[in-house]
């Protein structure tokens, strides 16, 4: 019997077509898979990268909240077009504290995996508050109330204990100064030397103009002006291959 004719055998008969194709399957599975077990982390560690500081947390619960991930992507994939307009392609690093990570790659709105220090404070407070004010074209809905809305967690202590339990390295210092850390980062007068110690290249100040309260806003523009800071892309010489 030639191999045609093995083929067209194998083929007309689903049984034996579906114990090859089972058997296949397997043997990839096993060849993709098997190795993982042998990797200490499959993740290659980037220098820069740390948790989220207590206030970043809480503003990244918020931009989860809102649905921020229907329209907006933070996985920067290694094309031309993209690193020209984004930044560097993401690194799997980056995403490595982000429970659930926030990839994807439905754009109604522009990636955001590099937009922390593109804009200032004051742009991203009055984008959020009313889009059309920076952006004319943007079919964005306001979110004006965060502004108004106090930042209430019942415990960031605890938030920062159920991240430790999936894998988040937050030590007992960083929890024990959770809730001070929370305030402090959006306190121009406070000492946050501990905060910059325990979290560095944190953004602090007042990030939504007024200094009297912790808003929802402090928190959100907190998170996105990190994104994408942490890592000093300018050490990567792939990085020049894409632009």
């Amino acid at each position: 019997m030639s191999i045609l004719d093995k083929h067209h055998f194998i083929e007309r008969n689903a049984t034996l077509l579906l114990v090859g194709s089972l058997l296949v399957v397997s043997i990839g599975g096993i060849v993709e898979i098997a190795p993982l077990f042998y990797l200490e982390n499959t993740i290659e560690k980037v220098e820069g990268m740390r948790p989220y500081s207590p206030l970043e947390l809480a503003g990244r619960d918020i931009y989860i909240r809102e649905g921020c991930y229907v329209c907006h992507s933070q996985m920067i994939r290694p094309f031309r077009d993209e690193v020209e307009r984004y930044g560097h392609y993401s690194l799997a690093a980056e995403s490595m504290y982000d429970h659930p990570f926030q990839w994807g790659s439905k754009r109604t709105g522009p990636d955001l995996a590099r937009v922390g220090d593109r804009y200032s404070n004051e742009w991203h407070v009055q984008h959020l508050t009313e889009p059309r004010d920076v952006v004319p074209e943007s079919v964005m809905p306001s979110y004006s109330f965060l502004k108004t809305t106090p930042l209430k967690i019942v415990d960031v202590s605890m938030d920062l204990k159920a991240n430790r339990a999936v894998g988040v390295p937050y030590s007992d210092e960083m929890i024990a100064s959770a809730k001070a850390d929370l305030s402090d980062q959006a306190d121009p007068n406070a000492d946050t030397s501990g905060l910059l110690a325990r979290y560095p290249k944190a953004k602090v100040g007042d990030f939504d103009g007024n200094a009297q309260s912790l808003t929802e806003m402090d928190a959100l523009v907190a998170y996105l002006q990190m994104l994408g800071t942490l890592v000093d892309f300018s050490t990567y010489d792939d990085a020049a291959g894409y632009r």
